[in-house]
Protein backbone atom coordinates (compact mmCIF):
# COMPACT_ATOMS: atom_id res chain seq x y z
CA UNK A 1 0.00 0.00 0.00
CA UNK A 2 1.65 3.00 -1.08
CA UNK A 3 2.56 5.42 1.98
CA UNK A 4 -0.62 7.02 3.11
CA UNK A 5 -2.93 10.72 3.63
CA UNK A 6 -4.12 13.21 5.43
CA UNK A 7 -6.18 16.65 4.02
CA UNK A 8 -7.23 18.37 6.91
CA UNK A 9 -6.63 21.97 5.62
CA UNK A 10 -7.66 23.85 9.38
CA UNK A 11 -6.41 20.74 11.11
CA UNK A 12 -3.14 20.22 8.63
CA UNK A 13 -0.71 20.77 11.48
CA UNK A 14 -2.15 17.70 13.13
CA UNK A 15 -0.64 15.76 9.67
CA UNK A 16 2.42 16.85 10.42
CA UNK A 17 2.86 15.42 14.37
CA UNK A 18 3.33 12.38 15.94
CA UNK A 19 3.38 11.20 20.24
CA UNK A 20 6.26 10.99 21.57
CA UNK A 21 6.34 11.49 25.36
CA UNK A 22 3.28 11.71 27.06
CA UNK A 23 0.51 8.99 26.61
CA UNK A 24 -2.48 11.42 25.40
CA UNK A 25 -0.06 14.08 23.92
CA UNK A 26 -0.71 12.56 20.61
CA UNK A 27 0.16 15.05 17.99
CA UNK A 28 3.46 17.18 19.92
CA UNK A 29 6.70 18.01 18.21
CA UNK A 30 6.83 17.73 14.23
CA UNK A 31 10.29 17.69 14.53
CA UNK A 32 10.78 14.99 17.04
CA UNK A 33 10.19 11.68 15.39
CA UNK A 34 13.84 11.01 16.17
CA UNK A 35 12.89 10.61 19.74
CA UNK A 36 9.87 8.39 19.26
CA UNK A 37 9.66 4.47 18.86
CA UNK A 38 6.94 2.63 17.32
CA UNK A 39 6.01 1.26 20.95
CA UNK A 40 5.59 4.79 21.77
CA UNK A 41 3.28 5.54 19.32
CA UNK A 42 0.97 2.60 19.08
CA UNK A 43 -0.83 2.53 22.58
CA UNK A 44 -1.93 6.01 22.29
CA UNK A 45 -2.91 5.63 18.25
CA UNK A 46 -5.20 2.79 19.13
CA UNK A 47 -7.11 4.52 22.09
CA UNK A 48 -7.90 7.61 20.35
CA UNK A 49 -8.85 5.38 17.35
CA UNK A 50 -11.77 3.39 19.07
CA UNK A 51 -12.95 6.07 21.45
CA UNK A 52 -14.03 7.97 18.05
CA UNK A 53 -15.10 4.57 17.11
CA UNK A 54 -17.05 4.10 20.07
CA UNK A 55 -18.03 7.98 19.90
CA UNK A 56 -19.60 7.62 16.27
CA UNK A 57 -21.60 4.19 17.33
CA UNK A 58 -23.48 6.25 20.05
CA UNK A 59 -24.63 9.20 18.01
CA UNK A 60 -24.57 8.06 14.70
CA UNK A 61 -24.97 4.19 14.08
CA UNK A 62 -27.10 3.67 16.86
CA UNK A 63 -29.40 5.97 15.60
CA UNK A 64 -29.58 5.49 12.26
CA UNK A 65 -29.78 1.56 12.90
CA UNK A 66 -32.67 1.85 15.26
CA UNK A 67 -31.00 1.28 18.71
CA UNK A 68 -31.63 4.22 20.55
CA UNK A 69 -34.48 7.15 19.73
CA UNK A 70 -32.47 10.56 20.71
CA UNK A 71 -36.21 11.79 20.72
CA UNK A 72 -37.33 15.02 19.71
CA UNK A 73 -39.18 17.10 16.41
CA UNK A 74 -36.37 19.68 16.13
CA UNK A 75 -33.96 19.75 13.11
CA UNK A 76 -30.55 17.37 13.03
CA UNK A 77 -32.24 13.86 14.22
CA UNK A 78 -30.33 11.57 13.14
CA UNK A 79 -32.92 8.96 13.91
CA UNK A 80 -35.54 10.80 11.39
CA UNK A 81 -32.88 10.65 8.85
CA UNK A 82 -31.86 14.25 9.03
CA UNK A 83 -28.30 14.47 9.13
CA UNK A 84 -26.76 17.99 9.59
CA UNK A 85 -23.64 19.03 7.70
CA UNK A 86 -21.08 18.81 9.80
CA UNK A 87 -21.76 15.46 11.17
CA UNK A 88 -19.62 14.38 8.60
CA UNK A 89 -16.40 16.34 10.01
CA UNK A 90 -15.82 14.49 12.71
CA UNK A 91 -14.53 10.77 11.68
CA UNK A 92 -12.93 12.32 8.39
CA UNK A 93 -11.14 15.21 10.85
CA UNK A 94 -10.19 12.39 13.80
CA UNK A 95 -9.04 9.17 11.60
CA UNK A 96 -6.86 10.77 9.47
CA UNK A 97 -5.21 12.39 12.17
CA UNK A 98 -4.96 8.84 13.50
CA UNK A 99 -3.67 7.32 10.24
CA UNK A 100 -0.87 9.62 10.37
CA UNK A 101 0.49 8.15 13.57
CA UNK A 102 0.19 5.03 12.42
CA UNK A 103 2.14 5.47 9.01
CA UNK A 104 4.68 7.07 11.20
CA UNK A 105 4.88 3.85 13.26
CA UNK A 106 5.23 1.63 9.76
CA UNK A 107 8.20 4.23 8.62
CA UNK A 108 10.24 4.00 12.39
CA UNK A 109 9.85 0.16 12.05
CA UNK A 110 11.04 -0.23 8.21
CA UNK A 111 14.26 1.68 9.12
CA UNK A 112 14.18 -0.67 11.83
CA UNK A 113 13.71 -3.98 9.89
CA UNK A 114 10.96 -4.34 12.31
CA UNK A 115 8.66 -6.86 10.68
CA UNK A 116 6.36 -6.50 14.01
CA UNK A 117 5.11 -3.07 14.10
CA UNK A 118 4.76 -2.78 10.17
CA UNK A 119 2.34 -5.76 10.07
CA UNK A 120 0.15 -4.25 12.83
CA UNK A 121 0.21 -0.88 11.49
CA UNK A 122 -0.67 -1.81 8.04
CA UNK A 123 -3.82 -3.88 9.51
CA UNK A 124 -4.54 -0.27 11.92
CA UNK A 125 -4.48 1.61 8.58
CA UNK A 126 -6.68 -0.91 7.03
CA UNK A 127 -9.22 -0.58 9.47
CA UNK A 128 -9.38 3.24 9.37
CA UNK A 129 -8.99 3.72 5.75
CA UNK A 130 -11.89 1.19 5.28
CA UNK A 131 -14.23 2.77 7.88
CA UNK A 132 -13.32 6.49 5.68
CA UNK A 133 -13.90 4.75 2.43
CA UNK A 134 -17.64 2.88 3.76
CA UNK A 135 -19.07 6.21 5.34
CA UNK A 136 -17.92 8.93 2.04
CA UNK A 137 -17.04 6.64 -0.86
CA UNK A 138 -14.04 8.37 -2.82
CA UNK A 139 -11.45 9.33 -0.54
CA UNK A 140 -7.80 10.84 -0.36
CA UNK A 141 -5.63 7.27 -0.22
CA UNK A 142 -2.58 6.59 -2.40
CA UNK A 143 -1.54 10.65 -2.09
CA UNK A 144 -3.18 10.92 1.35
CA UNK A 145 -0.92 11.50 4.87
CA UNK A 146 2.01 13.58 2.36
CA UNK A 147 1.72 16.96 4.63
CA UNK A 148 5.33 16.62 5.49
CA UNK A 149 6.12 16.54 1.83
CA UNK A 150 4.42 20.00 1.17
CA UNK A 151 0.98 17.91 -0.44
CA UNK A 152 -2.15 19.51 1.04
CA UNK A 153 -4.22 19.06 -2.03
CA UNK A 154 -4.47 14.74 -2.40
CA UNK A 155 -6.24 13.71 -4.91
CA UNK A 156 -9.39 11.41 -4.16
CA UNK A 157 -9.08 7.70 -4.96
CA UNK A 158 -11.64 5.73 -6.52
CA UNK A 159 -13.11 3.27 -3.62
CA UNK A 160 -12.46 0.50 -5.73
CA UNK A 161 -8.76 1.65 -5.67
CA UNK A 162 -8.90 2.23 -2.21
CA UNK A 163 -10.41 -1.30 -1.31
CA UNK A 164 -7.40 -2.93 -3.61
CA UNK A 165 -5.28 -0.96 -1.48
CA UNK A 166 -6.57 -2.07 1.61
CA UNK A 167 -6.72 -5.48 0.29
CA UNK A 168 -2.94 -5.31 -0.48
CA UNK A 169 -1.63 -3.79 2.62
CA UNK A 170 -3.82 -6.61 4.53
CA UNK A 171 -2.26 -9.54 2.56
CA UNK A 172 1.36 -7.90 3.41
CA UNK A 173 0.85 -7.67 6.61
CA UNK A 174 -0.22 -11.40 6.47
CA UNK A 175 3.24 -12.32 5.23
CA UNK A 176 4.86 -9.90 7.80
CA UNK A 177 3.12 -11.01 10.98
CA UNK A 178 3.95 -15.27 10.11
CA UNK A 179 6.28 -16.24 13.13
CA UNK A 180 7.13 -12.18 13.48
CA UNK A 181 8.48 -11.24 17.42
CA UNK A 182 5.72 -10.13 19.65
CA UNK A 183 5.66 -6.75 20.41
CA UNK A 184 6.07 -4.88 24.00
CA UNK A 185 3.03 -5.87 25.94
CA UNK A 186 2.86 -2.58 27.43
CA UNK A 187 2.67 -0.98 23.47
CA UNK A 188 -0.60 -3.06 22.83
CA UNK A 189 -3.67 -2.67 24.91
CA UNK A 190 -5.53 -4.92 22.33
CA UNK A 191 -3.62 -7.85 22.32
CA UNK A 192 -0.78 -7.17 24.84
CA UNK A 193 1.88 -7.60 21.98
CA UNK A 194 0.80 -11.01 20.64
CA UNK A 195 1.17 -10.62 16.91
CA UNK A 196 0.00 -14.30 15.97
CA UNK A 197 -3.37 -12.29 17.51
CA UNK A 198 -2.71 -9.20 15.51
CA UNK A 199 -2.80 -11.68 12.24
CA UNK A 200 -6.10 -13.14 12.39
CA UNK A 201 -7.52 -10.24 13.36
CA UNK A 202 -5.93 -8.76 10.14
CA UNK A 203 -7.03 -11.61 8.21
CA UNK A 204 -10.63 -11.27 9.60
CA UNK A 205 -10.79 -7.71 8.85
CA UNK A 206 -9.78 -9.04 5.33
CA UNK A 207 -12.80 -10.84 4.88
CA UNK A 208 -15.08 -8.57 6.60
CA UNK A 209 -14.19 -6.22 3.86
CA UNK A 210 -14.21 -8.81 0.80
CA UNK A 211 -17.45 -10.25 1.95
CA UNK A 212 -18.74 -6.36 1.47
CA UNK A 213 -17.85 -6.52 -2.28
CA UNK A 214 -17.57 -9.68 -3.25
CA UNK A 215 -20.34 -8.72 -5.66
CA UNK A 216 -17.98 -6.36 -7.65
CA UNK A 217 -16.12 -8.47 -10.17
CA UNK A 218 -13.40 -6.29 -10.49
CA UNK A 219 -11.18 -7.37 -7.41
CA UNK A 220 -12.25 -11.11 -7.58
CA UNK A 221 -12.81 -11.05 -3.68
CA UNK A 222 -15.03 -14.09 -4.08
CA UNK A 223 -11.89 -16.37 -5.55
CA UNK A 224 -10.00 -14.04 -2.25
CA UNK A 225 -12.61 -15.58 0.01
CA UNK A 226 -12.54 -19.23 -1.16
CA UNK A 227 -8.17 -18.57 -1.23
CA UNK A 228 -8.95 -17.98 2.43
CA UNK A 229 -11.35 -20.25 3.76
CA UNK A 230 -11.19 -23.34 1.91
CA UNK A 231 -8.19 -23.23 0.02
CA UNK A 232 -5.08 -22.42 2.43
CA UNK A 233 -6.55 -22.24 5.77
CA UNK A 234 -3.55 -22.22 7.53
CA UNK A 235 -1.39 -19.80 5.79
CA UNK A 236 -5.05 -17.15 6.71
CA UNK A 237 -5.72 -17.55 10.58
CA UNK A 238 -8.47 -15.96 11.99
CA UNK A 239 -9.83 -15.43 14.93
CA UNK A 240 -10.98 -18.15 16.86
CA UNK A 241 -12.77 -17.56 20.06
CA UNK A 242 -14.44 -14.78 22.08
CA UNK A 243 -10.50 -14.21 23.96
CA UNK A 244 -9.38 -13.13 19.82
CA UNK A 245 -11.62 -10.69 18.92
CA UNK A 246 -10.09 -7.53 18.76
CA UNK A 247 -11.48 -5.54 21.27
CA UNK A 248 -9.94 -2.94 23.16
CA UNK A 249 -10.92 -4.01 26.71
CA UNK A 250 -11.20 -0.97 29.12
CA UNK A 251 -9.57 -1.22 32.41
CA UNK A 252 -10.84 1.70 34.14
CA UNK A 253 -7.10 2.69 35.02
CA UNK A 254 -5.78 5.40 33.70
CA UNK A 255 -5.45 5.89 30.24
CA UNK A 256 -7.55 2.97 29.33
CA UNK A 257 -10.76 4.77 30.74
CA UNK A 258 -13.66 4.47 28.59
CA UNK A 259 -14.50 8.04 27.01
CA UNK A 260 -18.20 7.08 28.33
CA UNK A 261 -17.49 7.33 31.99
CA UNK A 262 -16.78 11.23 31.89
CA UNK A 263 -20.31 11.48 30.21
CA UNK A 264 -23.15 13.04 32.76
CA UNK A 265 -25.65 10.12 33.55
CA UNK A 266 -28.29 12.09 32.11
CA UNK A 267 -26.51 12.55 28.90
CA UNK A 268 -26.01 9.17 28.83
CA UNK A 269 -29.89 7.71 29.34
CA UNK A 270 -31.20 10.62 27.36
CA UNK A 271 -31.53 8.66 24.00
CA UNK A 272 -33.69 6.19 24.57
CA UNK A 273 -34.24 2.44 23.23
CA UNK A 274 -36.19 1.72 20.41
CA UNK A 275 -39.17 -0.61 20.08
CA UNK A 276 -36.80 -2.81 17.75
CA UNK A 277 -33.96 -2.98 19.66
CA UNK A 278 -35.95 -3.92 22.21
CA UNK A 279 -38.61 -6.14 21.36
CA UNK A 280 -36.73 -8.53 19.26
CA UNK A 281 -34.74 -9.03 23.06
CA UNK A 282 -37.57 -9.66 24.76
CA UNK A 283 -38.90 -11.97 22.17
CA UNK A 284 -36.11 -14.13 22.23
CA UNK A 285 -35.75 -13.95 25.85
CA UNK A 286 -32.19 -12.94 25.02
CA UNK A 287 -30.27 -11.84 28.42
CA UNK A 288 -28.22 -9.98 26.96
CA UNK A 289 -31.58 -6.86 27.27
CA UNK A 290 -30.36 -7.24 30.83
CA UNK A 291 -26.75 -5.60 30.17
CA UNK A 292 -28.03 -3.59 27.18
CA UNK A 293 -31.41 -1.89 28.72
CA UNK A 294 -32.61 -0.51 32.02
CA UNK A 295 -36.50 -1.53 33.07
CA UNK A 296 -39.29 0.98 32.62
CA UNK A 297 -41.86 0.33 35.20
CA UNK A 298 -40.58 -3.11 35.59
CA UNK A 299 -40.28 -3.86 32.00
CA UNK A 300 -38.04 -3.75 29.22
CA UNK A 301 -39.75 -1.02 26.90
CA UNK A 302 -38.96 1.00 23.82
CA UNK A 303 -40.16 3.65 21.70
CA UNK A 304 -40.40 3.54 17.73
CA UNK A 305 -38.17 5.24 15.68
CA UNK A 306 -39.10 7.36 13.47
CA UNK A 307 -42.59 7.94 15.45
CA UNK A 308 -44.67 10.78 13.44
CA UNK A 309 -43.80 14.38 13.98
CA UNK A 310 -45.73 16.39 16.79
CA UNK A 311 -46.89 12.98 19.10
CA UNK A 312 -44.47 13.34 21.81
CA UNK A 313 -44.54 9.56 22.43
CA UNK A 314 -43.06 8.31 25.74
CA UNK A 315 -39.78 7.24 25.94
CA UNK A 316 -39.09 3.76 28.30
CA UNK A 317 -35.86 1.84 28.55
CA UNK A 318 -32.66 3.39 27.79
CA UNK A 319 -28.80 2.33 28.11
CA UNK A 320 -27.93 1.58 31.87
CA UNK A 321 -25.31 3.65 33.27
CA UNK A 322 -22.51 0.36 33.86
CA UNK A 323 -22.36 0.76 29.98
CA UNK A 324 -20.45 3.76 30.45
CA UNK A 325 -17.68 2.06 31.87
CA UNK A 326 -18.46 -1.26 30.07
CA UNK A 327 -15.10 -2.60 28.77
CA UNK A 328 -16.81 -4.44 25.75
CA UNK A 329 -17.98 -0.99 24.30
CA UNK A 330 -13.70 -1.02 22.97
CA UNK A 331 -14.91 -3.43 20.38
CA UNK A 332 -13.29 -3.53 16.81
CA UNK A 333 -14.00 -6.79 15.31
CA UNK A 334 -14.99 -9.74 17.19
CA UNK A 335 -15.35 -13.72 17.20
CA UNK A 336 -19.00 -13.56 16.47
CA UNK A 337 -19.12 -11.16 13.62
CA UNK A 338 -16.76 -12.93 11.71
CA UNK A 339 -18.30 -16.44 12.05
CA UNK A 340 -21.77 -14.53 10.76
CA UNK A 341 -19.21 -13.28 7.86
CA UNK A 342 -18.46 -16.81 7.29
CA UNK A 343 -22.31 -17.99 7.67
CA UNK A 344 -22.98 -15.41 4.68
CA UNK A 345 -20.25 -17.07 2.54
CA UNK A 346 -21.53 -20.32 2.99
CA UNK A 347 -24.75 -19.37 2.15
CA UNK A 348 -23.69 -17.59 -1.05
CA UNK A 349 -21.52 -20.37 -2.11
CA UNK A 350 -18.28 -18.36 -1.92
CA UNK A 351 -17.10 -21.54 0.67
CA UNK A 352 -17.96 -25.03 1.27
CA UNK A 353 -18.62 -24.87 4.73
CA UNK A 354 -21.72 -25.28 6.43
CA UNK A 355 -23.60 -22.06 6.97
CA UNK A 356 -25.46 -23.78 9.84
CA UNK A 357 -22.51 -24.18 11.50
CA UNK A 358 -21.21 -20.90 11.69
CA UNK A 359 -24.46 -19.01 11.87
CA UNK A 360 -24.96 -21.34 15.44
CA UNK A 361 -21.65 -20.91 16.61
CA UNK A 362 -21.81 -16.84 16.23
CA UNK A 363 -25.26 -16.42 17.55
CA UNK A 364 -24.02 -18.49 20.75
CA UNK A 365 -20.85 -17.00 21.16
CA UNK A 366 -22.00 -13.18 20.78
CA UNK A 367 -24.22 -13.87 24.07
CA UNK A 368 -21.19 -15.62 25.42
CA UNK A 369 -19.22 -13.05 24.97
CA UNK A 370 -21.34 -10.80 27.42
CA UNK A 371 -20.21 -13.45 30.58
CA UNK A 372 -23.78 -14.75 29.78
CA UNK A 373 -25.30 -18.22 29.08
CA UNK A 374 -26.60 -19.25 25.56
CA UNK A 375 -30.29 -20.01 26.87
CA UNK A 376 -31.83 -23.29 26.79
CA UNK A 377 -33.34 -23.86 23.27
CA UNK A 378 -32.62 -20.55 21.61
CA UNK A 379 -31.29 -21.74 18.99
CA UNK A 380 -34.37 -23.55 18.36
CA UNK A 381 -36.48 -20.26 18.45
CA UNK A 382 -39.41 -19.55 15.92
CA UNK A 383 -37.24 -16.34 15.02
CA UNK A 384 -33.87 -17.99 15.29
CA UNK A 385 -34.03 -21.57 14.24
CA UNK A 386 -31.83 -22.68 11.36
CA UNK A 387 -33.80 -23.59 8.13
CA UNK A 388 -31.29 -25.43 5.78
CA UNK A 389 -34.41 -25.55 3.24
CA UNK A 390 -34.95 -22.37 3.11
CA UNK A 391 -33.97 -20.25 0.60
CA UNK A 392 -30.84 -17.68 0.57
CA UNK A 393 -33.05 -14.23 1.41
CA UNK A 394 -34.62 -16.12 4.79
CA UNK A 395 -31.52 -17.33 5.66
CA UNK A 396 -29.36 -13.71 5.00
CA UNK A 397 -32.24 -12.64 7.20
CA UNK A 398 -31.41 -14.74 10.21
CA UNK A 399 -27.94 -14.19 10.16
CA UNK A 400 -28.09 -10.67 9.84
CA UNK A 401 -30.91 -10.02 12.61
CA UNK A 402 -28.06 -11.82 15.06
CA UNK A 403 -25.24 -9.77 13.20
CA UNK A 404 -27.02 -6.54 13.91
CA UNK A 405 -26.62 -7.56 17.62
CA UNK A 406 -23.19 -9.11 17.68
CA UNK A 407 -22.29 -5.32 15.83
CA UNK A 408 -22.89 -3.55 18.86
CA UNK A 409 -21.11 -0.26 19.20
CA UNK A 410 -18.75 -1.70 16.42
CA UNK A 411 -18.06 1.81 15.27
CA UNK A 412 -20.08 2.53 11.77
CA UNK A 413 -20.66 -1.38 10.97
CA UNK A 414 -24.30 -2.09 11.31
CA UNK A 415 -25.10 0.58 9.08
CA UNK A 416 -22.23 -0.39 6.12
CA UNK A 417 -23.97 -3.90 6.26
CA UNK A 418 -27.50 -2.45 5.94
CA UNK A 419 -26.57 -0.64 3.03
CA UNK A 420 -25.26 -3.74 1.42
CA UNK A 421 -27.98 -5.82 2.02
CA UNK A 422 -30.96 -3.83 3.71
CA UNK A 423 -30.75 -6.10 6.90
CA UNK A 424 -31.90 -6.25 9.27
CA UNK A 425 -35.54 -4.93 8.16
CA UNK A 426 -35.88 -2.11 9.84
CA UNK A 427 -39.40 -0.89 10.51
CA UNK A 428 -39.67 2.75 8.33
CA UNK A 429 -42.24 4.93 9.87
CA UNK A 430 -44.15 8.55 8.53
CA UNK A 431 -41.49 10.83 11.05
CA UNK A 432 -38.50 9.27 8.84
CA UNK A 433 -37.23 12.03 6.94
CA UNK A 434 -35.23 11.81 3.46
CA UNK A 435 -38.26 10.40 1.77
CA UNK A 436 -37.85 7.64 4.25
CA UNK A 437 -34.52 6.26 2.71
CA UNK A 438 -32.01 5.32 4.84
CA UNK A 439 -28.45 7.62 4.20
CA UNK A 440 -26.47 5.97 1.85
CA UNK A 441 -23.01 8.08 3.21
CA UNK A 442 -22.26 11.10 4.74
CA UNK A 443 -21.47 13.99 2.73
CA UNK A 444 -17.29 14.90 2.56
CA UNK A 445 -16.69 17.70 5.45
CA UNK A 446 -17.89 21.39 3.89
CA UNK A 447 -14.43 22.99 4.29
CA UNK A 448 -12.80 20.28 2.08
CA UNK A 449 -15.15 21.83 -0.98
CA UNK A 450 -12.57 25.06 -0.26
CA UNK A 451 -9.36 23.62 0.92
CA UNK A 452 -8.82 20.98 -1.47
CA UNK A 453 -11.42 22.73 -4.41
CA UNK A 454 -10.12 20.76 -7.37
CA UNK A 455 -9.85 17.34 -6.16
CA UNK A 456 -12.92 17.85 -4.28
CA UNK A 457 -14.78 18.56 -7.47
CA UNK A 458 -13.36 15.54 -9.86
CA UNK A 459 -14.75 12.91 -6.81
CA UNK A 460 -18.03 14.55 -6.67
CA UNK A 461 -17.81 14.50 -10.24
CA UNK A 462 -16.93 10.80 -10.37
CA UNK A 463 -19.13 9.63 -7.66
CA UNK A 464 -22.06 11.90 -7.58
CA UNK A 465 -23.30 14.67 -6.11
CA UNK A 466 -22.18 15.27 -2.53
CA UNK A 467 -24.88 14.58 -0.57
CA UNK A 468 -26.08 11.49 1.98
CA UNK A 469 -28.15 9.91 -0.86
CA UNK A 470 -25.27 8.97 -3.27
CA UNK A 471 -24.56 5.47 -3.40
CA UNK A 472 -20.74 4.54 -3.02
CA UNK A 473 -19.24 2.43 -5.77
CA UNK A 474 -20.05 -1.12 -3.67
CA UNK A 475 -23.57 -0.31 -2.98
CA UNK A 476 -24.46 -0.26 -6.74
CA UNK A 477 -25.64 -2.79 -9.23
Amino acid sequence: MKKVNIILSFVLLLGFSSCNKNFEDINTNPNGLSDVTPSNLLAPALKKSVEYSMNRSQGVTNELMQVTVNMGDSDGKIFRYDIRANVADYMWNNAYVQLNNFRDIYNLAEKQGDKSFMGISLICQAWLFSILTDTYGDIPFADALQGRENNVTPTFDTQMDVYRGISQALDTANVYLRGATNVPSSSDPIYQGNVASWRKFGNSLHLRLLLRIAHKTELNAINKIKQMVDESPSDFPVIGNNEESAILRWTGVSPYVSPFATWRPGDWYGPKLSTFFVDNLNEWSDPRIQKWASLYDGEYAGVPSGYPIGSNPLGKSAFPTTLMVEPLLGNILNYAELQFILAEAAVKGYTSKSAQTYYERGTKSAIEMWGLELPTNYLTGEHIIWNETADVHSKMKLIHQQKYYALFFTDLQSWFEYRRTGLPELPILSGHLNDRKMPARLNYPVYVQSANKENYNIAVQRQGQDDVNTLVWWQKP
